[in-house]
């Protein structure tokens, strides 16, 4: 090997080597930035039969979304939360299924997401609010169905809203710390994880460790259905076996055989959660008028 040629590799070495140490470096901005900023996709849907384009102020966000009026006796209203990176569009299904049964129907994008107002998710931390604010709207009971990050939110709002009557949590995860180091790539040491942690809550202004559907179970004491995939690896069920074991009330654990991430609302599912929210709805409206 000639001298300039071992110049020239010892040159690219070091150069390499900068880079490595400068892309470790950028990674805890990186992962930061993925935890707050999912992927923003709007549905192109029209509103379905019976529903009507609507507008609900959160926490310093404007929310977009549908509100859907039943035309048979009315029983509730169901609020339809969906998962991260989607928008109200996956409400499409349960308002067709929900609304020749009685049941009024919200769904919206949740905040940084869809065409809602928003730059930063917060797993709950603010949505739980936001959601607070759509409920002051509509008229009771009040049933909240949520898939994923939204499944992760109705528990963080009914551990505090008297106003609602059953929980539906779909693959919910069971505090934000936890499933995001799991979901955190390979390359990524635990202090970086760490630093990234620390950068999401400067920048979204919100605090990770407050952000956990399982503690808040310990204070919901209306009916809960949860549901997973025994094969979900991007959430395993372990969190909604956490959350479970948590809640004091009425509850019961689905958990679906070989289903994935997303994909456990099969129809024979939807069919046990149309049964679990008459249900809640009659056992709801027995005790408001044993109490009058």
């Amino acid at each position: 090997m000639s001298p300039s040629s071992g110049r020239w590799i010892g040159a690219a070495s070091a150069v390499l080597v900068v880079a490595l140490v400068a892309g470790c470096n950028q990674l805890p901005a990186i992962g930061a930035g993925a935890l707050l900023h999912p992927a923003r996709h709007a549905t192109s849907l029209p509103p379905p039969a019976g529903c009507t384009n609507a507008t609900f102020a959160g926490v310093d966000v404007t929310l977009r979304g549908w509100r859907c009026a039943t035309e048979a006796p009315r029983r509730a209203t169901l609020v339809y939360l969906h998962g991260v990176a989607d928008n109200r569009g996956s409400a499409a299904g349960p308002i067709a299924r929900f609304l020749p049964l009685g049941y009024d129907v919200i769904a919206y994008d949740s905040r940084a997401h869809g065409k809602s107002t928003g730059e930063a998710c917060t797993y709950g931390f603010y949505e739980k609010q936001d959601l607070h604010r759509v409920i002051d709207t509509i008229a009771g009971p009040v049933i909240l169905i949520g898939a994923s990050l939204g499944g992760a939110v109705a528990l963080q709002e009914a551990s505090q809203d008297p106003r609602v009557a059953a929980v539906v949590a779909a693959e919910t995860f069971s505090d934000l710390r936890t499933v995001a180091t799991e979901r955190a790539p390979w390359m990524f040491t635990k202090g970086q994880i760490d630093r990234a942690f620390r950068l999401a809550e400067r920048e979204g202004r919100f605090d990770v460790d407050a952000v956990s559907p399982a503690r808040a179970a310990r204070q919901i004491t209306v009916p809960v259905l949860l549901i997973h995939g025994d094969a979900d690896r991007d959430t395993p069920a372990a969190h909604s076996q956490r959350v479970f074991e948590q809640l004091k009330g009425s509850k019961r654990l689905i958990l679906v055989p070989g289903a994935t991430h997303n994909r456990s609302l099969r129809p024979e599912i939807w069919t046990a959660i149309e049964a679990f929210v008459r249900q809640s709805v009659e056992d709801a409206k027995s005790t408001e008028t044993i109490s009058r």
